[in-house]
């Protein structure tokens, strides 16, 4: 490790440092970055491409009492690095380790708890509506990417921001364009000027002199404004901000520090809502993650010589590739079917379809509400719309979904992706709610498939039903089993017993089929005879099948990858009792917090989802008179 990083104390020292210096720095934090995540995997683009600004940021402002607000935060790696977790960034994304995104438990200089895009405006401006209601004076800025701001809760959030005229300074770091030397020099040597307290002082007093001339001075005045957003215009991409009130400067080369430095300095003496327009290079410093920014805006461990991204051991396709390649060929037979989603094409397997299917293929941006209703729109003249979204994202539809959707009865189908629990991304990207918040919608069906043929299965019978409905599976691997030449559709609301037994019976719904057949053959090793049976539909669920078997053992054991509050189990239990059958009851399922980051496999493990944790809960279940917490006895 090289000296300046690691004798950097805090992002105070930053004000001590020429620019020469903070290069250097820039190189160093660069360089800790691409180790660490060559090792960790995770969101390596955005990050090194926000490096010069982030030293920028914490140079000029007086964090962590002024408060930087980072959106989504894939790109808070520097900030991280700058604000004493040097010591710890070896941690990143793991069990016990640092996040990999900020969070206010974790330090004093991450403002606010991130992980969804689009909220950083929002954030930003109620800290500063709460600065002023308490006279403070300190700073407060949102750092939003390009991507992000086309979600519709960032423009929400700028019309207010623009209607109250507060401080507050919004940073677009824009990654998608590329600048040239000679024009970013040029866009920097402009707007230092123009965001000088000179300029901006004699601005407003030509315009106060202006407005007071007899007569036509009103006329001169709107004359001047214009002529202003004409030049602004003709250099800038800035009139657009300038309509929701901000004052607008840019574009700014965020990687010259010698520029990007004094103009943010200007910029934080400015009074009301300020945006910055800054164009960055995704995976600055790193020419495979320059040439291939897609691949590592999120990667695993790779290569830090080459490039080259570490192979998985082989084996079976994952869950998300079998829908992709599954819809595509749907798609063929079926040109009624669209393909839907938000910002997420690689992320949800739909490449392909969007090749050969380019006219029924919709990326609305990170837009999840509008996705949703978008799709309504679709199916109410005539269309099959799919959305592909993740488990995570789709919370964020939840009104849509209602009302958009299912009170309308419109054959929209949900394909939700990494549904349970997803390892490294850890609290806000867990998909553990939507068995919870999807099951009491009226009109809504939900299936839970086990395996990947499961998976087509449900697929074929979202695009039949007549009405919404959602099938939901895991991030990761598939079990590898041969899939069928043809797919049949499933019965709705029936379920499958899949093993028999007499002392017990273990309903496990999704994927986690697998690990209660493995927790079957332990206890039957033991001397347990326990069936174990798949319902595959959250809702509706099979009540002959699951009645007939709870009375038959007596003891019913339910399985989720979700939360326990309101989730399967709970639909089991409100079923039982509505028959008025007493039988025994164990929930296993995940507890009422927010689960950690880690690995898949760790994570099962602790919370009991595995074969070995089923087994033992059971076991213990089996084995006392009554149950543990997570237990509920109907009598």
């Amino acid at each position: 490790m090289v000296s300046m990083l690691k004798n950097l104390k805090s992002p105070a020292e930053l004000k001590g440092l020429s620019v020469k210096e903070l290069e250097v720095l820039a190189g160093e934090i660069r360089t800790k970055i691409i180790d660490t995540v060559s090792q960790t995997g995770g969101h390596l683009a955005s990050s090194l491409g926000v490096v010069e600004l982030t030293i920028a940021l914490h140079h000029v402002l007086n964090t962590p009492v002024d408060k930087i607000v980072w959106d989504v935060g894939h790109q808070a790696y520097a900030h991280k690095l700058l604000t004493g977790r040097l010591d710890r960034f070896d941690t990143l994304r793991q069990l016990g380790g640092i996040s990999g995104f900020p969070k206010r438990e974790e330090s004093p200089y991450d403002a606010f708890d991130v992980g969804h895009s689009s909220t950083s405006i929002s954030a930003a401006l109620g800290m500063a509506a709460a600065r002023d209601c308490k006279n403070g004076k300190e700073k407060f800025v949102a750092v939003i990417g390009d991507g992000s701001l086309t979600g519709g809760m960032a423009f929400e959030a700028l019309n207010q921001a623009g209607d109250q005229n507060k401080n507050l300074i919004v940073i677009l770091n824009d990654n998608e364009m590329s600048i040239s030397q000679n024009v970013g020099a040029l866009s920097s040597l402009i707007n230092r000027k123009m965001t000088s307290e000179l300029v901006v002082r004699l601005k407003k007093e030509a315009e106060n002199f202006l407005g007071h001339v007899p007569r036509i001075g009103k006329d001169l005045l709107k004359v001047a404004r214009k002529a202003e957003e004409s030049l602004k215009g003709f250099f800038t991409p800035g009139m657009l901000f300038e309509a929701f009130g901000f004052d607008y400067v840019g574009p700014l080369n965020g990687h010259r520090l010698e520029t990007l430095i004094p103009a943010l300095e200007n910029v934080a003496n400015l009074e009301g809502p300020v945006l910055v327009h800054v164009v960055t290079r995704k995976g600055k410093g790193f020419e495979p993650a320059e040439k291939n920014p897609s691949l590592f805006h999120g990667v695993g461990p790779f290569d830090k010589e080459t490039g080259e991204v570490r192979a998985s051991k082989g084996g079976p396709a994952s869950f998300t590739g079998v829908f992709g390649s599954t819809l595509t060929a749907m798609a063929e037979k079926d040109d009624r079917i669209v393909a839907i989603t938000a910002a997420m094409l690689e992320g949800t397997g739909l490449k392909e379809f969007s090749k050969r299917y380019p006219s029924r293929f919709f990326d609305v941006g990170i837009a999840e509400q509008h996705a949703v209703t978008f799709a309504a729109g679709l199916a109410c003249q005539g269309m099959r719309p799919v959305v592909a979204l993740y488990s995570t994202f789709l919370q964020r539809a939840y009104d849509n979904v209602v009302h958009d959707v299912a009170l309308q009865r419109l054959p929209v189908t949900f394909a939700i992706d990494r549904g349970g629990l997803v390892g490294a991304d850890g609290p806000t990207h867990h998909g553990v709610f939507d068995y919870s918040f999807l099951r009491h919608i009226p009109n809504m069906v939900v299936i839970a498939p086990r395996d990947e043929i499961e998976l087509q299965r449900a697929m074929l019978t979202g695009t039949q039903h007549d009405g919404p409905l959602a099938y939901r599976y895991p991030r990761g691997k598939a079990l590898g089993l041969e899939l069928p030449d043809s797919v049949e559709s499933m019965p709705i609301g029936k379920g499958e017993k899949l093993r028999d037994g007499s002392d017990a019976v273990i309903f496990a719904l999704g994927v986690v089929c697998k690990e209660a057949l493995v927790a079957s053959d332990i206890l039957a090793g033991e001397g347990l005879s326990v069936a174990v049976v798949d319902p595959r539909f959250l809702k509706p669920l099979d009540q002959q099948l699951l009645i007939a078997e709870a009375r038959r053992t007596g003891v019913v054991v339910t399985v989720e990858e979700n939360v326990r509050q309101g989730g399967f189990g709970s639909a089991v239990l409100e079923m039982l009792a509505d028959e008025g059958l007493a039988v025994r009851v164990l929930r296993i399922g995940l507890p009422d917090r927010f689960i950690e980051q880690g690995t898949q496999q760790q994570l099962y493990a602790r919370y009991g989802l595995d074969a070995e944790g089923i087994a033992a809960s059971v076991r213990n279940f089996m084995h006392h008179d009554r149950g543990d917490a997570s237990s509920t006895a109907l009598a």
